[in-house]
């Protein structure tokens, strides 16, 4: 059953920077009336970091990766050879308020569109995860010396191809509505893996394009935010 009775869809084909990206996704936020998924690239290797995250956690790869902290929370990620996307919930959308059960839906769509590449992916339950970490020294990941945390520290409802997680996501809720943030990786897509994707969360899917205006009010809110050292350093 589709999650969305409309879902705009923009497929974002043009890599953007992290601090760009970040900006894109927070501009989709203030304008969206609809329940919207824009997929995405970037044009660098990248590290995004939770809105809670510490800056001296990810500073040593500041030469290496563009940093940018997130508007949501979460760990740390690792970006440049994944597929991001953002979903953006309007306010008054009926699911708005169901931030658990729409983390679990959309993990669902990712599992079935996976299942066109014959990978057997799978929803990770409490138990699983209970069962996979009795084989850690922690269930607690120490950032500072593992930098993509949040893919070696599944969650529930995340998703899991042969015990190693391959999508995960963060959230967070405003005035404005609902925005999540989940990168696919650590597993080869087909072709046509963001139609089905989209196709599983809707059967009413309106395809996008990001227009100038909402691109210039991005590059506002890249340089006025997340190109800012207060922003990245706040923590």
């Amino acid at each position: 059953m589709s999650c969305f009775e409309t879902l705009d869809v923009y497929e974002d084909v043009t890599p953007r920077s992290a601090v760009m990206n970040m900006a894109v996704d927070e501009a989709l936020l203030e304008s969206a009336r609809v329940p919207l998924l824009r997929l995405y690239r970037w044009d660098h290797p990248a590290l995004s970091f939770g809105y809670f995250g510490r800056y001296a956690d990810v500073l040593s790869y500041e030469p290496k990766r563009d940093l940018v902290r997130r508007w949501t929370g979460g760990g740390i990620v690792l970006h440049g050879a994944d597929l991001t996307y953002s979903l953006i919930i309007p306010k008054r959308d009926p699911l708005f308020g169901s931030s658990v059960s729409i983390y679990e839906k959309v993990h669902e769509a990712v599992r079935d569109a996976l299942a066109a590449t014959g990978a057997g992916a799978q929803i990770a339950a409490v138990a699983a995860l209970y069962e996979r970490r009795n084989h850690i020294d922690s269930a607690v990941v120490d950032r500072r010396y593992n930098p993509n945390a949040c893919f070696t520290n599944p969650v529930r409802s995340d998703v899991m191809v042969n015990g190693k997680k391959v999508a995960g996501a963060a959230q967070r809720r405003s005035r404005l509505g609902l925005l999540q943030q989940g990168s696919i990786q650590n597993i080869d897509l087909a072709p046509d893996f963001s139609g089905q994707f989209a196709a599983h969360l809707s059967a009413n899917c309106r395809y996008q394009r990001l227009d100038e205006p909402l691109l210039r009010r991005a590059a506002d809110i890249a340089e006025e935010k997340y190109a800012t050292p207060a922003w990245l350093r706040r923590r």
